[in-house]
């Protein structure tokens, strides 16, 4: 279910940039860094969390500083691609924490998958447990990650250069 765009104004845009750099600012630094006024900030921040803008606020870690050095991308074809068949992965997916992504694509596989494991004996263990016949996968193939050069969790363009 596709969701619609909601209107933002400069100074929104201006709020969620800087949120994406640092959400740990208190409301105070956040307003002065997005231009505002500390009610205004806060008023608007409610507004964008209530809207959906926001989903939440999250702490990005170095996976290999904690111990979970092992990144995966993984392409899932299913045996049957009717629409109760996807959801059924979908949900199984998302309750499953390794499972740092999902994305439904075309063409090609059903889904890509980004996993994020702690060795190799992990994913396998996660690999028989969701990647199974019982769960109506035909065809999985993973690409190990050797090198994360990239990873910039944030919408780009949200205010003009």
């Amino acid at each position: 279910m596709k969701m619609e765009p909601i209107e933002l104004d400069e100074a929104d845009r201006r709020l969620l940039d800087v949120l994406q750099q640092d959400c740990a600012l208190s409301n105070q630094e956040l307003a002065q860094r997005a231009h505002l006024t500390p009610p205004t900030c806060l008023r608007r921040v409610r507004r964008l969390v209530e809207a959906g803008v926001i989903e939440r606020r999250i702490a990005v870690l170095n996976p290999e500083r904690v111990g979970a050095g092992l990144t995966v991308i993984v392409e899932i074809t299913l045996a049957e691609q009717a629409a109760e068949r996807m959801a059924a992965f979908e949900a199984l997916v998302a309750e499953v924490p390794e499972v740092q992504q999902c994305y439904r694509v075309s063409p090609g596989p059903d889904f890509v998958l980004v996993l994020l494991v702690v060795d190799m004996a992990a994913y396998h263990a996660l690999v028989h447990r969701l990647f199974t016949a019982a769960n109506q996968v035909r065809n999985v193939r993973a690409f190990f990650s050797v090198h994360r050069s990239k990873f910039a969790p944030r919408v780009p363009g949200l205010i003009s250069s």
